[in-house]
């Protein structure tokens, strides 16, 4: 088994080891994972943060230490971030990891990377309504996009699980994986912001997550990230009044 880090701003992580195949998530810049095949310049990688695995290409990795990937790294903060890869500027978006970190320095093996922008310490973060609006707030009109997991295009679990990024919690990477862990809230009049509503179809199956801000208001990512009215059958879009998500549980996390 062999330790890697993203090397790029985003990676797409495929279901098979070609172009054509269908984008599962991405990995962010500094993001960590496993490598347990590599062939014909793709890599089958299991990411650190949620065990999720794929295929990228070889070309969107380098390969690390194990200090590097057991390291609790620093994140970007900024909307976009520029640093020093390799003596060449690049842009990196928000929710990037900052591996072994000191002095603004990273060195992965032969790799180097300055980095003078903003960071967050997760480990250190409030888990107060205050910080949870401030990093959902980041990703507001971020388009969706499948299996994204970025301010550039995410999903609704990709957009949920990198604001619990910030917050140290490792919260899986789909929602119907993320609707398993945390403890159920029983009624929606009792909800705080930073719980998680999930969502089903006509079959009962789990398709849909967001963060809720209060009891009847939840931003998610549908078509964008926005934020829209929620009651106890589910989603209503605040500009039509259309409903758009049954309400199947709420979770808590911390």
């Amino acid at each position: 088994m062999s330790y890697a880090v993203c090397c790029v701003p985003v990676a797409p992580l495929r279901k098979e080891p070609i172009h054509t195949a269908e984008i599962i998530s991405q990995l962010l810049f500094g993001e960590c994972g496993m490598v347990s095949i590599a062939e014909e310049g793709w890599v089958k990688i299991t990411c650190k943060l949620d065990g999720y695995t794929g295929w990228c290409q070889l070309a969107h990795i380098n390969y690390i230490d194990i200090a590097v990937y057991e390291d609790d790294a620093f994140i970007a903060a900024g909307w976009v971030n520029e640093l020093e890869y390799n003596g060449q500027m690049m842009m990196v978006p928000f929710g990037s990891s900052l591996p072994v970190m000191h002095n603004r320095k990273m060195i992965w093996r032969d790799q180097s990377v300055n980095f003078e922008g903003e960071i967050w310490k997760p480990s250190k973060a409030k888990r107060d309504s205050e910080t949870i609006t401030q990093i959902a707030f980041t990703f507001i009109n971020t388009a969706y996009l499948w299996g994204g997991r970025s301010v550039f295009g995410t999903d609704c679990s990709g957009f949920t699980q990198l604001v619990y990024k910030f917050l140290h919690y490792p919260l899986l990477r789909d929602a119907n994986q993320q609707a398993t862990q945390g403890e159920v809230v029983n009624f929606l009049q009792e909800a705080r912001c930073g719980d998680l509503a999930f969502f089903d179809d006509v079959d009962g199956n789990i398709i849909h997550v967001g963060l809720l801000l209060n009891e009847h208001e939840i931003i998610h990512a549908s078509g964008a990230v926005r934020i829209d009215k929620i009651d106890n059958q589910g989603i209503m879009n605040a500009t039509t009044g259309e409903r758009t998500q049954k309400l199947r549980i709420i979770k808590r996390y911390f």
